[in-house]
């Protein structure tokens, strides 16, 4: 074929993609990124609130570096305490969240940060844009309130081809989320850890149930929290609704109905036993006073939101760095729990070389019945055999495990599924937040977690998981032909299971098929 006949099929493929790029993005809004947006920040004049007083003394007397910790397992409990710190805010709310959804957990939570927002406290808002759709005319609408500013981080194109022509034109910043969690009150108070808001991170669901890992916390970490905030709220990724969301014809009438909608689901559940256990768990919480937290030193660890663009963060920028050094100090013994496992090749040889050191290694992570992701199963898979051959132990969560706050709806059909993030340090340090140990949180979504200096709490989370893992996990291990099994228990009666326990011929078959793809980076 000649240099001519070259030139004229490349310029008919140009004409088709540039006719297939037309049809995907004529039903497509791009964003504005140059839209106009004011910087602003936490609230510093907060010593006179109800939090600022009632942790006042508290402060006074632990030292500088060290910050009140209250970890929140029990899924009730931590709806509670979000419930309360959004009652007693009266200055501002600065909500940091990954997914918000539409069902009984996430109206109540918006409605708690509109109530607030009514009574004049200011409310920030910053969401990752993955799941928001169809909730443009109520982001808008909330905008509109003079108290309520939502802003998104990374978001899509709009339209009926919105995302797809995303990842057609800016894949490599689409593909970039902001999967923080953060809760700051008056900053005065704060929880950070795994949970989303959505009813199955807090037991109120009767068909799946996260167990998952929050920390309320009090003292300086609180400080450190709202200005990791600011930076994303006024980074270059994050717009505000308008710059995306289409104008409203009465933003007023569309906020009024907002309110009603959200005020009458909530009063529908009023009554349920799920809601009285929240509102019990309320005012536990509030005769409760600054005991129930333990003191200790701290790292708070997290990504810098310029990890949103590609190419843009700095090595020394990343949450990855703190944890290493952490992990690195082990002498004795690391426990790692994670959701989504997935260990690239200098991850199972990093692990491998710790057990080498004398330092034992456990891994707590979701069976493939238990997990909501096959895929993610996928990219974890190939690693067991090399890890249990080097001497790493294996846990992987049961499908039938008991989640504490579930028993407040009908979730005995429930499948359990492990969230919590968090790690041991030879029970002296303890990790808690929204880094997986995955690709995906390592390379291309920002993270955010604490690392706390504090031997009481890690023997006690140990103590926990040694005493209770036959009833929530199966051990993984090779049997005498070098072949992987699972080890569980019934009672006191040990079952071996030589296929992946509680599936099906096809949910192993999609996990091998997905296997043959090239993906794991992306996990």
């Amino acid at each position: 074929m000649g240099e001519a006949d070259n030139r004229h099929l490349n310029m008919k493929y140009r004409h088709i993609a540039l006719a297939a790029a037309l049809i995907v993005t004529s039903g497509c809004a791009s964003i504005d990124f140059d839209y106009p947006r004011s910087e602003s920040y936490a609230l510093t004049d907060t010593d006179d609130t109800y939090l600022g007083k009632e942790i006042a003394e508290a402060d006074v007397n632990y030292p500088p570096d060290h910050s009140g910790f209250h970890p929140l397992s029990d899924g009730v409990d931590a709806l509670a305490a979000r419930i309360l710190l959004a009652q007693r805010a009266e200055k501002s709310i600065d909500a940091q969240y990954y997914l918000i959804k539409n069902d009984i957990v996430g109206r109540a939570f918006i409605l708690s940060l509109l109530q607030a927002a009514d009574r004049g406290v200011r409310v920030r808002l910053l969401l990752d844009d993955m799941f928001t759709s169809g909730y443009d005319v109520g982001m808008a609408a909330l905008h509109s309130h003079p108290n309520f500013e939502i802003r998104i981080y990374n978001p899509f194109n709009r339209g009926a081809a919105g995302k797809v022509g995303s990842a057609l034109t800016s894949f490599g910043r689409i593909n970039r989320r902001m999967h923080n969690k953060s809760f700051t009150v008056d900053n005065k108070m704060t929880l950070i850890g795994g949970r989303n808001i959505a009813d199955e991170y807090f037991g109120a669901r009767e068909d799946k149930a996260f167990g998952d890992l929050d920390v309320l916390t009090v003292g300086p970490i609180v400080q450190e929290v709202s200005a990791m905030f600011d930076l994303y709220w006024n980074h270059e990724t994050a717009l505000p609704a308008p710059a995306f969301v289409k104008e409203l014809d009465d933003p007023e009438a569309e906020l009024d109905a907002l309110r009603r909608r959200l005020e009458a689901v909530t009063e529908e559940i009023l009554e349920s036993k799920y809601a009285h256990a929240v509102r019990d768990k309320v005012y536990a919480y509030m005769a409760e006073d600054e005991t129930i937290f333990s003191w200790a030193r701290y790292k708070l660890v997290y990504d810098s939101p310029d990890k949103g663009i590609k190419g843009k963060a700095t090595e020394d920028s990343l949450i990855t760095a703190p944890l290493i050094e952490s992990l690195a100090s082990a002498e004795e013994e690391i426990i790692i729990v994670s959701p989504y496992f997935v260990p690239l090749k200098t991850g199972i040889e990093g692990l491998s070389e710790l057990e080498e050191r004398g330092i034992e290694v456990a891994i707590i992570t979701n069976s493939l019945a238990a997990n909501n992701q096959f895929t993610v199963h996928a990219g974890y898979k190939p690693s067991r055999k090399p890890l249990l051959e080097n001497g790493v132990s294996i846990l992987e969560v049961r499908p039938d495990a008991t989640v504490a706050g579930t028993q407040f709806v009908d979730a005995s059909g429930a499948t359990a599924t492990l969230h919590t993030k968090a790690f041991l340090v030879d029970r002296e340090q303890v990790f808690i937040g929204s880094f997986n140990f995955d690709p995906r949180s390592a390379n291309l979504n920002t993270e955010l977690g604490v690392i706390i200096y504090d031997p009481e709490l890690g023997e006690f989370f140990a103590n926990e998981l040694e005493s209770k893992y036959r009833e929530f996990a199966y051990q993984v291990f090779l049997n005498e032909d070098g072949k992987v099994r699972w080890r569980g228990w019934d009672g006191d009666e040990e079952v071996i299971y030589t296929k992946e326990p509680n599936t099906t011929g096809w949910d192993r078959f999609k996990v091998g098929f997905i296997g043959i793809f090239p993906i794991k980076k992306q996990l």
